[in-house]
């Protein structure tokens, strides 16, 4: 384990991250033991934690749970299922994800001011934790609510292949151990994969299995490589997409300033849904969701879909 120095500047960067999602009110986490290894939970009602803004992207205050329909399966869930519907403010544990693989290294400067910033935005009782990867996965900075980022951060070089898949996986893994119940991954990254044992989709399974919301910033920007950079924006946005969170494709500069104002603005305002769902079989099969607005104004970004709990 690397030695921490007390980070006071860890505390930013869980403002990038918030919509956490679908997560269960008796949070049994644990790691399942079969060939996929993904991260199951344990429980008897779903939660969402809803963004809702309007199509200016500003967050619409006052909402009813009238305001919204959720479906599972395509199956709308009855109002008696409902069991409570609030504004939800909790603590939440993030995760940074810094890739230092060699196509970064024009961009690793860039990559960890973004982090630095993310963790000056940090409220007081979240924590976040930050880990590099290249070809393997190493832990910069323990879970704190400090603002500092470790000194071994400024020491970071740029070199080997990406791993971007199993840092997913790893940063899924560590806050599944986490008591907080909203939780977020950040990925700073140019996002191709080039050395991972885990599929795109095992790294997607284990944040959703969580209730972790990701998001992703896409370092690829920077150059004007435009095919490689059309593949890096796919595969990000989609890791984003599914969970309920952000991504952003500029870098830096006030577009990424700007994005995380509204971020932070989004993590202090969150509708939390909880219900009983239709299906009770605990088969650890994947539920599909969906939630709609009865507001044609109104856009609404959570999870896509949670794991049922397996016997």
């Amino acid at each position: 384990m690397i030695q921490m120095h007390q980070p006071r500047r860890l505390r930013a960067f869980l403002l990038f991250i918030s919509s956490l999602l679908c997560i269960t009110l008796t949070p049994s986490l644990l790691f399942a033991q079969d060939d996929e290894e993904v991260i199951r939970v344990s429980t008897d009602l779903v939660i969402l934690n809803l963004t809702v803004t309007n199509k200016s992207g500003q967050y619409v205050p006052g909402l009813k749970i009238s305001d919204f329909k959720i479906f599972e399966d395509g199956k709308e869930i009855t109002a008696d299922l409902v069991v409570s519907f609030s504004l939800h403010e909790s603590p939440f544990a993030s995760v940074v994800l810094l890739d230092t693989s060699g196509s970064m290294e024009t961009r690793l400067s860039l990559a960890r001011s973004a982090a630095i910033r993310f963790l000056d935005r940090l409220r007081i009782e979240d924590v976040a934790a930050v880990f590099k990867f290249d070809s393997k996965i190493e832990q910069v900075q323990e879970f704190s609510g400090g603002r500092d980022l470790a000194p071994m951060a400024f020491g970071m070089r740029a070199k080997g292949m990406t791993k971007l898949n199993d840092a997913i996986v790893n940063a899924a893994k560590a806050l599944a151990e986490r008591e907080e119940k909203r939780k977020a991954i950040v990925v700073l990254s140019d996002g191709l994969d080039t050395n991972s044992n885990a599929s795109s989709d095992k790294a997607l399974e284990s944040a959703l299995a969580i209730g972790a919301t990701i998001y992703t910033v896409d370092m690829s920007a920077t150059d004007g490589q435009s095919f490689r950079n059309q593949q890096s924006a796919g595969m990000l946005k989609n890791f984003a997409e599914k969970t309920g969170g952000r991504f952003v494709a500029t870098p830096g500069g006030p577009a990424l300033r700007d994005a995380f104002e509204s971020i932070a603005d989004e993590l202090g305002h969150q509708y939390t849904v909880a219900y009983r769902p239709l299906n009770r079989a605990h088969d650890g099969k994947w539920r599909k969701l969906e939630v709609k607005a009865n507001r044609d104004d109104l856009i609404i970004r959570t999870r896509k879909a949670y794991r049922a709990p397996k016997k």
